[in-house]
């Protein structure tokens, strides 16, 4: 089949070079022609484990392809997916205007039949305002060509996308025509050898799915947060409830690591707009509200007690603290919404200087943190450790997982650790002579 997918961010790059990786001919429209012009040369502006070689390897044999032209992207493709990005308002709001210029545009260009998939992440109703739009263009040319507009969300995990898209657990459907859903059968069937994975259900349930399930994610992370807190007041392990609680079937192990909380380029996102779109319908949503605020006080917890910490000592201004790992989450160069950047501007506003190291996602972080004269970004994970008055951990990145302590003992200037992915063991760093603070564990 032929496909035409508008934006080549995270979605829709894995989505292009998995469906050409199934023979379909893709072609990828981007507006900035240095991507375009990137991407062509066999190289990937994201961060994404597997992705360059899959899109090596389908744009060397002529599958994928790249333009900045939408109207050369729409020949003779019959499903158009809008994939650009959909980002927050200050108020949280979902911001349309780049999947309502890609639907206007395509009304402008279109000659022939078109199903127009949304793909981004977009409130209830978007499809809607899409197929609108569409029909605005069509009308002001005087042309009647038949299109149709689903909803198609993706249900992607960052650092994993690959492997999600190519073996899902479900592929969600939104439309009221069964001929539509025939040809998303169809092009979705190489994704389902195994067993039937399309959902089809009406539009505006399609698009409320996606946002139900990542505000259902984001809920037993800030749950399990929440415990870990209160784990800390009353002196119970949260690794031990989390064991007695995820045994459960119906609760299940997954989302229930307690950690600095969730950040990237979705959960806070989805959130803050389901949120926005109960407020559009007089309807206060208290569970989600919590949700959010929750997040907010987590990701500042592991600063606060660095600060507690060092209040006896003259308080945290002056001195140095090593961070490993600024992206949101391990296998992503992605700084969005990361806890991160909420420790540090905590610690940095109260004059403490951070020396930090990322494997992947340093130069985004440096373009973040540019005007903080406090952070310093080293290239080398021990360097980081050199001369500071303790560790933090924040990104479970693997070479963190069991790395040279006696190295890191000798470079500290004492040897105090914090953990705010509970990667190591109580005992374990106890023998290992360190002060160690985790997250709702005894320190």
């Amino acid at each position: 089949m032929n496909v035409c997918i508008v934006g080549t961010g995270y979605v829709g790059l894995v989505s292009a070079a998995c469906f050409a990786e199934m023979g379909n001919t893709v072609r990828c429209v981007d507006v900035n022609p240095e991507v375009v012009k990137t991407l062509k040369a066999g190289k990937v502006h994201i961060y994404e484990p597997g992705l360059e070689e899959l899109v090596r390897r389908n744009y060397a044999e002529g599958r994928l392809q790249f333009t900045t032209s939408l109207e050369e992207g729409l020949k003779d493709s019959l499903f158009v997916f809008i994939t650009v990005g959909t980002p927050s308002r200050e108020d949280g709001s979902c911001d349309l205007g780049y999947v309502e210029q890609v639907a206007r545009e395509v009304g402008m260009y279109m000659t022939d039949k078109k199903i127009v998939v949304d793909k981004s992440t977009v409130p209830v109703g978007t499809a809607d305002k899409v197929r609108a739009i569409i029909a605005e263009e069509l009308a002001k040319r005087g042309a009647d060509i038949p299109y149709d507009v689903v909803s198609n969300p993706e249900f992607l995990k960052e650092g994993d996308a690959v492997n999600d898209f190519m073996k899902p657990d479900r592929v969600v459907v939104g439309t009221d025509s069964p001929e539509t859903a025939e040809y998303l059968k169809q092009l979705y069937s190489p994704f389902a050898r195994s067993r039937e994975k399309l959902i089809v259900m009406g539009v505006r349930s399609a698009e409320m799915t996606k946002y139900a399930a990542n505000c259902m994610l984001a809920t037993k992370i800030s749950f399990i947060n929440e415990i870990a807190t209160l784990c800390e007041r009353v002196g119970a392990d949260v690794r031990d409830v989390r064991t007695g609680i995820g045994s459960d079937h119906r609760i299940g192990y997954h989302f229930i690591y307690p950690g600095v909380g969730y950040g990237g380029s979705c959960f806070p996102k989805d959130v803050k707009a389901l949120i926005h779109t109960a407020h559009e319908y007089d309807f206060r949503p208290q569970l989600l509200e919590a949700v959010e605020d929750v997040n907010f006080r987590q990701k500042r917890h592991m600063a606060e007690r660095i600060i507690n910490y060092f209040e006896p000592q003259g308080g945290v201004e002056g001195k140095t603290i090593a961070l490993w790992g600024l992206a949101f989450k391990a296998n992503t160069d992605d700084m969005r919404e990361a806890a991160a950047l909420a420790i540090i501007k905590e610690l940095t506003d109260r004059g403490m200087r951070v020396k930090a190291f990322d494997p992947v996602a340093a130069d985004n972080a440096r373009e973040l943190l540019a005007d903080n004269p406090l952070v310093s970004i080293v290239d080398e994970q021990y360097e980081a450790v050199e001369g500071a008055q303790a560790l933090l951990v924040v990104t479970e990145w693997n070479q963190f997982r069991n790395p040279d302590f006696s190295r890191v003992r000798k470079s500290l200037t004492a040897p105090i650790l914090f953990d705010g992915r509970n990667l190591y063991s109580p005992q374990f760093m106890a023998e290992e002579g360190f002060a160690y603070f985790c997250v709702g564990r005894p320190d």
